[in-house]
């Protein structure tokens, strides 16, 4: 269990922005022999999101926020990297394209669903932020994936998870592969309403879902 104090400092860390200190925190709780994900899931997930919080209710502004985003993304970087390091040779539980959708550059909660993933032992092909609907579906194809996961942090974006809908329809494909969306402003009635398999509200829950779409037990 990660203790409190590395929590704190996780969230003094983001809030200040510093991508040194946030990283050299996270190599210290790693090397002193924690488990990274547990690192993600108990300390640096709850400050991020903390911080959106934040900047939702007007304490926090862009340029803060930005570089909080830099500091989590490099720590992002560093547990996938020691994920993949790590990696045991257990059969995946399956292949997944993970994306941001187009008109959107946000991609952090995307990375945080994409490391938890590796981390349970799926093969995540992340294409990606800005990427345009047909592409997914390539991706989708190329890869013979199981499940297509797409992230839209803005309202603006979010009828692009719709069009995927459309577009694995008019493809025939659509029974082909499983789909979940996620997302700020994403909502259960919303992948109900455009006919998405399933909706995750965080990374834990993405993995939950992915798991239970797959036809998975969470303890395989």
């Amino acid at each position: 269990m990660i203790e409190q104090v590395v929590i704190d400092s996780a969230s003094e860390c983001l809030i200040k922005g510093s991508k040194v200190d946030a990283l050299a925190l996270a190599k210290e709780v790693i090397d002193g022999g924690n488990d990274p994900v547990d690192l993600m899931t108990y300390a640096f997930i709850p400050a991020i999101n903390n911080i959106g919080d934040l900047f939702a209710r007007g304490q926090m502004f862009l340029p803060e926020l930005i570089v909080a985003a830099d500091a989590m993304g490099a720590v992002t970087d560093l547990v996938n990297e020691v994920i993949s390091a790590n990696k045991t040779t257990k059969k995946s539980k399956g292949t997944i394209i993970m994306a941001t959708v187009k008109g959107d550059v946000h991609d952090i909660g995307k990375c945080i669903v994409t490391s938890l993933l590796q981390a349970n032992n799926f093969t995540v092909h992340d294409i990606g932020r800005d990427v345009d609907t047909s592409k997914i579906v390539e991706a989708a194809v190329e890869f013979n994936a199981d499940l297509i996961g797409t992230s839209a942090l803005l309202t603006t974006t979010m009828p692009c998870q719709k069009d995927l809908e459309d577009m694995l329809k008019a493809q025939g494909l659509r029974d082909r592969f499983k789909t979940i969306v996620g997302g700020a402003p994403v909502t259960p009635r919303w992948a109900t309403r455009i006919g998405a398999d399933a909706y995750a509200e965080d990374a834990l829950e993405g993995v939950k879902k992915a798991e239970e779409l797959l036809g998975i037990c969470a303890a395989a």
